[in-house]
């Protein structure tokens, strides 16, 4: 990743939690000067406060045309964040949002429509450098703007592009809230275990072993996630009566993850308007 263009302009990050963090942390991890970044967080941690000694403006004075800003508030802190930085549109400054629900509109409204946006949805494996995230810009972004931006997103994990942002909410749906779903797996497979008698930190135990494996693997595998199941499931053995249970047209995953993935979907469109 060529940070040249930014170590000389700056980058400003508006937001510095988990997700925030994890991304800083990948950026200095390749070369990202402390002294070129700025950032905005009411409740800095230990961390951010160490970088900051070493040369990071935190919660400090701008820099007057930065080459990103790099917007990680929770949605719901949109309003009292984005005045902060609203004189940092208009201009070639990149703004990049990774925030859940808030429309490439919305930031348009609050920076001018010619302002370069791209509106990223990333999810929590991030932190672990496992995340993946979706990117679409708005009319005025370019070719090298998506380009700067795929390069900082996959600092954690993989980034994919859209073809616009009409894609956004089935993204959030699938692999926005997804981790929670696997996290919720791993729960009910849990206690499943403890219901045929295991003891729980053993079922536990497991559970979670078994889940992150078999996504390691499917990670890993050259082969599908179906060729994976089928290669695991032997005619008429233990493996196969579970399937028969979860593959079941009207009550077993597929239908019941369609509708999860439905009313998420829905939820990201609603919180949109």
């Amino acid at each position: 990743m060529n940070l040249d263009r930014i170590n000389r302009r700056g980058l400003v990050l508006l937001g510095c939690g988990k997700m925030g963090s994890a991304m800083l942390e990948g950026w200095l991890e390749r070369g990202l000067l402390p002294q070129a970044t700025w950032v905005i967080e009411p409740h800095p941690s230990d961390w951010l406060q160490g970088i900051a000694a070493k040369g990071l403006t935190l919660n400090g004075g701008m820099p007057e045309a930065p080459a990103v800003v790099l917007i990680a508030v929770k949605p719901q802190m949109m309003g009292a964040a984005l005045p902060q930085i609203a004189g940092l549109g208009g201009g070639d400054t990149l703004i990049v949002t990774v925030a859940a629900g808030t429309t490439i509109a919305t930031y348009e409204a609050a920076f001018g429509a010619g302002t370069h946006i791209v509106r990223a949805m990333p999810n929590t494996p991030a932190a672990v450098g496992r995340g993946i995230t979706a990117i679409t810009g708005n009319a005025a972004t370019t070719p090298a703007d998506l380009d700067l931006a795929e390069a900082l997103l996959s600092a954690v994990g993989q980034v994919v592009r859209l073809e616009g942002e009409h894609q956004m909410d089935a993204v959030t749906a699938v692999s926005g809230s997804g981790p929670a779903y696997v996290f919720h797996l791993i729960e009910a497979l849990a206690a499943a275990g403890e219901a045929e008698g295991l003891p729980a930190a053993l079922a536990m135990q497991l559970a979670r072993a078994t889940v992150t494996g078999a996504g390691e693997l499917a990670h890993r595998a050259p082969e599908s996630a179906e060729q994976l199941r089928i290669n695991v499931t032997s005619p008429g053995g233990t493996t196969a009566a579970a399937l028969s249970v979860l593959m079941e047209p009207d009550t077993g995953f597929p239908a019941l993850l369609r509708r999860a993935v439905k009313a998420a979907a829905d939820r990201g469109r609603e919180l949109g308007k």
